[in-house]
């Protein structure tokens, strides 16, 4: 679908077989995006099986041979979308590693796309802020179902949307990114900052859309809430907590939650067409701050590698706590369901990120124990697709033919 306006994309969750977006990429478009189509009413929560030793059949070893498929593969797909840079790593124990750039990530120079460089990960940070929270759940301070009024005043239906619901995109709650004023206001000014008040004003300038879980429907709103019960709770700004008690304890040192539109460097520069004049332009300075808790977050592959396994492992939560964020509801298509701030697609559990720019998809496979992360420096759409999700049918098609992220295989090259 052509943009029309601006998506923090998804990071999660939809059907790319339907062109949607995967991501409750977060604040993608999740941070400013389309809506999902509704998944069935009241679904039961399921719980991904445990992870077993990596096989050839759960995935391919990482040969000469197989490495040539994949650059063939990621080529074809940088041909049709036209992304400038792409990077994309493979591990998996016993089966090698597949971790190669591909194309600049300096339109304007040509500097090649490197491992080193950090990104702007979007709706990846939601897997962030629910961990901070979960954090808290463990250490019984605060309750999954407890109602968000009991923290954040002036919520419609405040007194019945749990922190379960919002953690798990099921409030009913509009997404503030959706608003037509927001998006003049961001797409006038993208070097404009936004405070959490004001985004949480766009939302609720619109009724909600559906009682408190009658259905999935991604919306940034919901994490931009819980990203103020983890302040209220702990008296602490968010980045603060996050740093401290998610990054520092996950070893994550190339990993920042920025209080201003600066990258470390080095970084890949970003380009996107949700512009006001619908043509590609550099995002990299934009402010983030419109995305915050859902979307603001900035990284890089080796430590998205190593988060990809934490989050999905459940290292920095109890056992009971990560059971209860594995617990899915379904999205879009069989085989795929959305947890607290986390993804299950064909056995592919993590989350993915789109901010105007950037793109992510770092993933974990439990019966592989493998792990894929991709990096991009666009979020331009391919034929209404996102082009992360492109990379990822590409790739697992031919690593993990029995899981395709995210549940169709890419066309055949030349197919469109």
């Amino acid at each position: 679908m052509k943009p029309t306006h601006i998506r923090l994309r998804r990071a999660c969750v939809a059907a790319a077989a339907a062109g949607m977006f995967i991501g409750p990429a977060v604040a993608g478009s999740a941070a400013y995006g389309a809506p999902a189509a509704p998944a069935p009413s009241a679904p039961s929560p399921s719980t991904p099986s445990s992870p077993t030793p990596g096989t050839d059949e759960e995935f391919r070893r990482l040969t000469p041979a197989v490495a040539a498929q994949l650059d063939a593969a990621v080529r074809q797909v940088m041909r049709e979308t036209q992304v400038p840079g792409v990077t994309v790593g493979l591990w998996a124990p016993g089966k090698g590693s597949y971790v190669k750039t591909f194309g600049v990530a300096d339109k304007a120079t040509r500097a090649p796309m490197a491992t080193d460089l950090h990104v702007r990960i979007g709706s990846e940070t939601k897997t962030f802020t629910v961990t901070a929270l979960l954090q808290l759940v463990d250490q019984k301070r605060i309750g999954l179902d407890d109602p968000i009024g009991k923290y954040v005043t002036g919520v419609p239906n405040g007194d019945r949307i749990t922190l379960r619901q919002l953690a798990g995109m099921r409030s009913g709650l509009f997404n503030y990114s959706l608003d037509g004023d927001f998006i003049k206001k961001l797409q006038a000014d993208p070097e404009r900052p936004f405070t959490p008040r004001q985004l949480l004003d766009y939302s609720f300038a619109h009724p909600a859309q559906f009682p408190p879980g009658a259905r999935f429907d991604y919306s940034n709103t919901n994490l931009i809430l819980l990203g103020l019960v983890v302040e209220k709770v702990t008296g602490r700004p968010l980045h603060e907590v996050i740093t401290q008690k998610v990054l520092a304890p996950a070893g994550l040192r190339h990993t920042v939650f920025p209080t201003s539109a600066a990258l470390p460097a080095p970084y890949a520069q970003g380009y996107t067409d949700q512009t006001a004049s619908g043509k590609i332009e550099n995002s990299t300075r934009w402010n983030p701050s419109w995305a915050w808790a859902a979307g603001e977050m900035v990284s890089g592959l080796q430590d998205l590698r190593s988060w990809a396994r934490t989050l999905a492992t459940g290292r920095l939560l109890t056992p009971e706590t990560q059971a209860e964020r594995l617990k899915t509801t379904p999205m879009d298509i069989p085989g795929d369901g959305y947890g607290l701030g986390i993804f299950n697609i064909q056995g592919w559990i993590g989350h993915n990120g789109s901010i105007p720019g950037y793109e992510v998809l770092p993933v974990y496979l439990p019966e592989a124990q493998a792990t894929m992360v991709i990096l991009l420096n666009t979020d331009v759409q391919y034929k209404g697709q996102e082009p992360s999700t492109l990379f990822g049918q590409a790739v697992t098609s031919i690593v993990t033919p029995d899981h395709v992220y995210p549940g169709k295989k890419p066309p055949a090259p030349g197919g469109g």
